[in-house]
């Protein structure tokens, strides 16, 4: 029975409805002030078992420790989607249920709220833009000047273009809800324990290179879509865009940010990554394309522009699928 969810035109309807429902109630706070968002609950089973398994006195076993943790976690999370998948499949409409569950592990609109309230606090005042660009970025912010907190939301916006729009499309079309939900656990154990810090040196290192894994394809798929998204947004340039992810991409500190970053900055003639500070380290980074380094607002607006584009594109690639399968 899971089998139906997981080839023909069923997955790809699945796909569409899932980033549909994304797009218009992205996730409603009143929904989620009364019951635990996923991501949420998969944060607290994260924070549960380290507290289990981090070996606090020392790195002795931590690389084994964070194995089956990391393990652990994304099996419990691919059985929670078959379960839920085969339960829903038995109530009518249960497809609708499943793309409404699938649409809570996918960040389209709450990407395009957050990239939008940059803008917005930039155009108030360089503290308010620090504010705003401090809910999605690790970098110091009071190390921003007015082009810092733009390129910083605009590399935020093209890398969560993948990771948070086009990889779980991409599983949810791969392994249905079960591999959505393996994702999820995925990005979320890699957002927690995957830092190149001496605590997660060795215990989140499973978990950053299974999540460099899980990403190298979406990745690459992303950039590729900015680049078809600047064939069809006035005043961008989709050759830009393809000669820049090609040159640039490869030399980007990161196995996957690079394609998005050098793609976004190729269309709309930007200048992205480079050096840049998280905390108290400085990151020597390539430059992700040759355009203008110092942005502002009006720029953080056209890559928000280049990404409701490249999410048309997906929405049409999904339901050109779903029409042909």
């Amino acid at each position: 029975m899971l089998m139906v969810w997981l080839n023909g035109p069923d997955v790809m309807r699945l796909v569409l409805l899932a980033l549909l429902f994304d797009i218009a109630l992205g996730d409603p706070q009143w929904l989620y002030r009364r019951v635990v968002h996923p991501v949420a609950l998969f944060g607290r089973a994260i924070a549960v078992g380290e507290r289990w398994l981090y070996p606090e006195d020392g790195q002795d076993g931590a690389f084994l420790r964070g194995l089956i943790l990391t393990a652990g976690l994304v099996a419990l999370a691919a059985a929670a989607g078959i379960l839920l998948s085969t339960l829903l499949q038995r109530v009518p409409g249960g497809w609708i249920l499943i793309g409404l569950m699938a649409s809570s592990l996918i960040a389209c609109r709450s990407l395009h709220i957050h990239g939008a309230a940059v803008a917005d606090g930039l155009d108030l005042s360089l503290a308010e833009g620090r504010a705003a660009v401090a809910q999605i970025v690790g970098r110091n912010p009071n190390s921003l000047d007015r082009g810092g907190v733009a390129r910083a939301a605009i590399e935020s916006i093209a890398e969560n273009f993948s990771d948070g729009v086009v990889a779980p499309l991409f599983w949810l079309a791969l392994l249905g809800l079960p591999g959505l939900c393996a994702y999820k656990a995925i990005n979320t154990l890699d957002s927690m324990i995957g830092h190149r810090s001496p605590r997660y040196l060795y215990f989140g290192r499973v978990a950053a290179r299974l999540d460099d894994w899980a990403n190298w394809l979406p990745a690459r798929l992303a950039g590729v879509t900015l680049v078809a998204a600047a064939a069809l947004m006035s005043g961008a340039d989709a050759a830009g865009a393809w000669r820049a992810l090609r040159r640039d991409a490869p030399r980007h500190r990161s196995p996957n940010a690079g394609w998005q970053e050098a793609a976004m900055a190729g269309a709309l003639e930007l200048a992205l990554a480079g050096p840049r500070q998280y905390g108290t380290e400085v990151v020597d980074d390539a430059w992700m394309g040759d355009g203008r380094p110092d942005l502002d607002s009006p720029d953080i607006r056209a890559a928000l522009t280049l990404y409701r584009w490249g999410t048309a594109v997906l929405a049409a690639v999904a339901g050109a699928a779903w029409l042909s399968l």
